[in-house]
């Protein structure tokens, strides 16, 4: 909550030059009824393990259609490769963010610029926390959006994932908002720590898991189906 009500004036990053090893720059995508306040701390601990990272506020906070909210990354991604050359960028979605990712890969062509997603305590199975944002922002779109076999869920179900992007899902232990069972996507690795929803952001040790996820080799036909546990 602290670094949500920072606000989205957290300092942009210089850059989208590509580091020394190939890695791509990395996206940050905040959640639901978020700001980039709420990316501060992962933002700062992987620029500490050298990676250039970038995040694009979302509305005052961030209750737009999901769609909507890809459609605007979409523009973003493609003006970066128009101004810079670049090819492939990564992604990281926390939350609701991670659904914003997805509907980029599989609907709106990002397959051809994404190299890898990391999703953080994204319910693809819908959360009924979403109830709250129902209550008090009625006119958001993503509310409803988030509710379990809502027709937007379903429908981004629907389809194959695209090939030559690794995605891989995170998930708490403690979650209550995206308990692990909702944040497994199938035919993909899925790792969860012992962390909540919040830790997902704030947590060293989830900031070590991620940026040892984006240094890694990328892997030939990308996605594997994996589960795999990290504990203290």
């Amino acid at each position: 909550m602290r670094q949500t009500l920072r606000g989205n004036r957290i300092p942009a990053s210089a850059s989208c030059e590509p580091r020394p090893d190939g890695c791509p720059p990395v996206l940050l995508i905040h959640g639901y009824l978020a700001t980039r306040g709420s990316l501060a701390l992962m933002e700062r601990r992987l620029t500490e393990q050298g990676h250039l990272v970038l995040s694009y506020r979302l509305g005052l906070l961030h209750t737009a259609d999901i769609s909507e909210s890809a459609a605007f990354i979409a523009r973003k991604i493609e003006s970066i490769a128009a101004q810079t050359g670049l090819d492939r960028m990564d992604i990281v979605g926390h939350s609701m963010g991670g659904l914003v990712a997805l509907y980029y890969l599989k609907r709106l062509g990002g397959r051809r610029r994404v190299r890898r997603l990391v999703m953080l305590g994204t319910p693809v199975g819908g959360t009924w926390s979403a109830l709250l944002g129902v209550a008090a922002m009625p006119f958001g779109g993503a509310s409803s959006q988030l509710l379990p076999d809502s027709q937007f869920l379903r429908d981004l179900a629907d389809g194959e994932l695209p090939e030559g992007v690794e995605i891989v899902c995170i998930s708490g232990d403690r979650d209550r908002v995206a308990p692990p069972a909702r944040t497994v996507l199938a035919g993909v690795r899925h790792i969860c720590l012992p962390t909540n929803h919040a830790g997902l952001l704030v947590d060293e040790q989830v900031a070590n898991v991620v940026g040892e996820i984006l240094a890694s080799p990328s892997v030939a036909g990308a996605n594997g189906d994996e589960t795999a546990a990290h504990r203290r």
